[in-house]
């Protein structure tokens, strides 16, 4: 059957889509990445991003129309993720973290909590963060110890949370507690906590190798006493939302590493061919166009995959079937970090010891790109996700 150019869309994001990327790329350039090397170095809240995010309704694309949000749909999320990322990581856990913190309420809450949680959300009066792993329960997440005890009307929560992104700048954390110790996975519920809640506090953040403009720190629960109604979904469905979750969201961790070793990738390409070295550009020597050529062809496998799996994301999303999600989700992620690590490392040795020091981007990008390989799962754990659902 003969088909026209037009008709053919079939491996290709839509205009709408394209434009999107133009913009973004146009105000991350302008208006955040000329903060990125002063948040690594200050290890502070990328606030100018966070400004510009919130004036021009980036910071939360995924909300629904239907609670004041521009409803993106996830190719959409993933490529706002990408753009903000290639200049700066840590910004772009502004608007990651936010669907991460706010998808169980989207996908399992009330009626009830998601207009009182997503509007504000939309608007940029508030961050949302995602509250599962513990000091004892990392990639082992059901065997986590902190309680939600049933008191009248209330739930009393008591636990320790660890590795929070943006904890203490979020105003709402989904926390996953246990509310039966003995149905283990299935004994763990899902509950908003407020940041001003009485018992709610923070520990100090963590000093870490990268993204050091997102702040990490643990989130302790003192007896938080918060209304029955503040449960997300049904008593017990917790763990179960979190891993349907993770499907969805695993993929926008694919698009930071995407968006991290496009920024190595174009700022290398660039170098090689003003370096010059032997009398001519290093770019013109075949040892360094096949770096360049491997380094390329990696990203443009990730971008494949984690586009496709962002398809799947949204079509599931909209009453699809499961569409083999959790593998796609798993593998876009995997690849794409793992691509991002190594892309970033070559274009690190790309500018030899230019590259090792500070003054240039990309040491920072190779150390922002190694957390994309342990969070939200590390790879081992994607491996072993992927494994256990083979298309």
């Amino acid at each position: 059957m003969a088909s026209s150019v037009n008709d053919f869309d079939l491996y290709r994001p839509s205009e709408e889509h394209d434009m999107l990327r133009d913009a973004v790329r146009s105000l991350a350039e302008a208006k955040i990445a000329p903060y990125a090397a002063e948040v690594d170095e200050e290890a502070r809240f990328p606030q100018e991003a966070l400004d510009a995010l919130v004036a021009n309704d980036l910071h939360a694309v995924h909300v629904p129309e239907s609670y004041g949000g521009s409803g993106a749909d996830a190719l959409a999320t993933v490529i706002v993720i990408e753009e903000v990322s290639r200049v700066c990581a840590s910004s772009s856990l502004i608007p990651a973290v936010n669907k991460l913190g706010s998808l169980p309420v989207i996908l399992s809450g009330s009626e009830e909590l998601k207009k009182k949680y997503l509007a504000p959300l939309a608007k940029g009066d508030a961050m949302f963060s995602y509250c599962l792993s513990e000091p004892d329960a990392g990639s082992d997440a059901a065997g986590m110890k902190t309680k939600a005890v049933r008191d009248g009307d209330s739930y009393v929560l008591n636990g320790v949370k660890r590795w929070i992104t943006n904890a203490g700048v979020s105003e709402y954390y989904t926390v996953m507690a246990v509310t039966d110790p003995e149905k283990r996975s299935k004994g763990i519920s899902a509950f908003v906590v407020e940041k001003s809640d009485p018992g709610v506090s923070f520990g100090a953040p963590e000093k870490k190798l990268g993204i050091k403009g997102s702040p990490t720190r643990e989130v302790y629960l003192d007896n938080v006493r918060i209304p029955a109604d503040r449960m997300i979904g049904a008593e017990g469905t917790g763990f179960a939302t979190a891993m349907k979750t993770l499907d969805h969201t695993r993929i926008t961790i694919a698009a930071q590493a995407l968006g991290i070793a496009q920024g190595a990738l174009d700022y290398a390409k660039g170098y090689v061919q003003e370096r010059k070295q032997f009398g001519k550009p290093i770019g013109d020597f075949q040892g360094v166009q096949f770096m360049l050529a491997d380094m390329a062809m990696k990203l443009e496998a990730a971008r494949q995959l984690t586009y496709a799996a962002a398809a799947r994301s949204e079509r599931v999303s909209l009453g699809g079937g499961k569409e083999d999600l959790t593998f796609f989700g798993a593998a876009a992620k995997c690849y794409a970090s793992d691509a991002a690590m190594e892309i970033t490392t070559d274009a690190v040795q790309l500018l030899g010891g230019y590259g090792y020091t500070r003054d240039y981007p990309l040491e920072r990008m190779m150390r922002d790109a190694k957390i994309t390989q342990i969070y939200e799962g590390t790879n081992q754990v994607q491996r072993i996700v992927m494994a256990r659902n083979l298309p």
